[in-house]
């Protein structure tokens, strides 16, 4: 295998960073984007350092990995990243957000001969009682440093639990909304930033949607006044990629979805909006337990185990734009040309250092350029998809 893939890399250049949430729709009527991977830890690392260095949310990468400590995850624990997306059935402009997954999809406009891209990120929203609305809107304003006044419903709250709101916040650190704020026609509801990271990928906000502050600023400097908006929930999702279906199954939210047990409809309703056929009877087996565990990781069909190259071990400096410029840096300073990999289904720019023989090897790689470029650096083993 690692003979095959050298040969396959020859002659491959570097090509620029950008942001790498960013993805190209390279084929008419793909709607599977990214792909899985794993990484493994190191001693100072939690679940939430790690899913933010590849674009994703509490719930994504705890949801991923059940079984993992998300403060302690300790020395070399395999942790899987699930940044394989399938798109939401909407319209393929502007934002569309899906509640159900805790994500929003960018289609920004393209020109024509362009290929048309979409770009995600990981959002919070509000919890129960105080739901994100469904519905069309649009962007109507735009404000960087916003501050906040907080409705009286919101200060009755925080007064009720001792802690006296001001009737308004000053933009700073202390402020909730962030450095960037975009209000919605929707009246009330903003997409901001936040001061509190943590919380995206939850279900903690009163109605509006948060993103990680380095995503609201890209947001904010690529969406225009009146791009229009689309909330959706769409727990149950199928795709197709290169003519193979892809399934995804997020946990319902008990405050909008009342199914009872193993309910086979809305991924029935998914698969057949995907493709003109269900699953043969030999399959829908993995149809049933995928739907039963609601894991939210983006599955091949018959993908059991994750489809994880076991043999194959690379670098990886994560899914931000901060990591691909340093990945970039580390190459040339180290001269790495020989060891650069670009990800086949990955994100624009997404860079693997590799690949090498043995964990071993790319554990001391990993240590080099951490070292090099001041970032944290994992070793990691991709899907079959990325090769």
């Amino acid at each position: 295998m690692l003979k095959r893939l050298l040969s396959l890399a020859v002659g491959l250049a570097i090509s620029a960073p950008s942001m790498a949430t960013t993805f190209e729709l390279k084929s008419a009527g793909s709607t599977v984007v990214g792909h899985n991977m794993v990484v493994y830890s190191t001693d100072k690392d939690t679940l939430l350092d790690i899913g933010r260095q590849f674009d994703l949310g509490y719930s994504d990468i705890v949801e991923a990995n059940p079984d993992v400590d998300p403060w302690l995850p300790g020395e070399n624990t395999r942790v899987i990243i699930p940044s394989r997306f399938i798109l939401p059935k909407a319209g393929q402009k502007g934002i569309v957000i899906n509640i159900a997954e805790l994500r929003l999809y960018y289609y920004p406009e393209t020109k024509a001969g362009e290929t048309q891209k979409v770009i995600t990120h990981p959002i919070g929203i509000g919890r129960e009682g105080w739901g994100t609305p469904l519905g069309k809107a649009k962007i109507t304003q735009k404000r960087k440093d916003p501050t906040w006044t907080p409705p009286e419903s919101i200060r009755k709250e925080h007064l009720e639990k001792g802690d006296p709101l001001p009737r308004v916040v000053a933009a700073g650190p202390d402020n909730p909304l962030g450095a960037y704020a975009m209000r919605l026609s929707m009246p009330g509801y903003l997409l901001h930033g936040t001061n509190k990271p943590f919380g995206v990928g939850m279900r903690v906000s009163h109605g509006c949607i948060r993103l990680f502050p380095e995503d609201i600023q890209h947001l904010f400097n690529i969406a225009s006044v009146n791009t229009p908006v689309e909330i959706i929930y769409q727990p149950d999702k199928a795709g197709v990629r290169d003519g193979k279906l892809y399934l995804e199954v997020n946990k319902p939210h008990s405050d909008i979805d009342k199914r009872q047990g193993l309910n086979m409809t809305p991924m029935v309703a998914a698969i057949l909006e995907a493709q003109d056929k269900l699953p043969a009877d030999d399959e829908w087996a993995f149809t049933e337990r995928l739907v039963e565990a609601q894991d939210s990781i983006v599955k091949r069909l018959g993908e059991e185990p994750l489809d994880i190259v076991e043999d194959v071990w690379f670098v990886h400096a994560g899914l931000s734009q901060k990591a691909i410029q340093k990945t970039r840096q580390a190459i040339n300073t180290l001269q790495l040309n020989d060891l650069f990999w670009p990800a086949k289904s990955g994100a624009v720019g997404e860079t693997l250092i590799g690949p090498f023989n043995s964990q071993q090897e790319a554990a001391e790689m990993a240590d080099k350029i951490s070292e090099v470029v001041g970032i944290s650096v994992w070793v990691a083993q991709v899907s079959s998809d990325t090769l």
